[in-house]
């Protein structure tokens, strides 16, 4: 089974410019996710997909592998599947999203991933994700606070920035943690779908999964990397590293 992850990196982001350049340590944030990522050697390639001419410089003169694609995409996924499909040759059995701006990541939870796909013989699951359990009432109402719902085999049935299910306050819910990791079949057959109706109503790109009619598990995990979106993140995620 030949593995492949890939991090898809804009420059652009609102909350927070051009975090994926700012420096953590002695290194940006992108190529602190790519090397935490490589290092694990859990993976055949790993690739950061861009379209930021500024991100694949600084990638270069690190020796990272990176792959431009000057184009615009409705999702991240939108732009791996569209460099699996176009640009990288080698094929992958299984593809992992990693977003760039979690330097932390647990690849613990990674090798779960990987280790579910391989216990997977007769490949019913077309995509696995994480999901974190939170009791917090202001984290379940918050709207940036993905949260999902799974069947009785913890596959998702719905993603929702509201909150789900109904009246799950003060009992647990689920917040929806953005790794996935695809068989490549279902990758290719994801952007092939224009966007679905309540994907685009809920600004989720998870949910075109569930309205095609694919199978994603959800896996549960304990703890949340950092995810530098804000000031604060960038804050906490050098003190971090101040630990380690």
């Amino acid at each position: 089974m030949k593995k492949l992850a890939l991090i898809p990196a804009r420059l652009n982001s609102s909350r927070l410019p051009n975090k994926l350049l700012l420096p953590l340590g002695e290194y940006p944030v992108i190529f602190q996710t790519y090397q935490r990522v490589k290092e694990s050697k859990l993976f055949d390639q790993v690739l950061v997909v861009t379209n930021s001419s500024e991100i694949q410089s600084v990638l270069i003169e690190l020796d990272a592998e990176v792959l431009f694609i000057d184009k615009e995409f409705n999702t991240g996924t939108d732009r791996i599947a569209d460099a699996v499909k176009n640009a990288i040759e080698t094929h992958f059995d299984i593809i992992v999203n990693v977003q760039g701006d979690e330097p932390f990541i647990d690849m613990n939870n990674i090798q779960r991933i990987i280790t579910t796909f391989e216990q997977d013989q007769e490949e019913q699951l077309d995509l696995i994700s994480l999901k974190h359990k939170i009791k917090n009432q202001e984290d379940i109402q918050n709207p940036n606070n993905v949260k999902v719902i799974t069947d009785m085999n913890n596959n998702a049935i719905y993603f929702s920035r509201s909150v789900i299910p109904y009246q799950s306050i003060p009992q647990e819910a689920y917040k929806h943690i953005g790794v996935y990791a695809f068989r490549h079949r279902a990758l290719i057959d994801f952007s092939s779908q224009e966007q679905t109706p309540l994907e685009k109503q809920e600004k989720i790109e998870a949910i075109r999964f569930v309205e095609m009619g694919k199978r994603m598990r959800m896996l549960e995990v304990d703890q949340l990397a950092i995810q530098i979106d804000t000031a604060q993140d960038y804050q906490k995620a050098q003190d971090f590293l101040k630990k380690l």
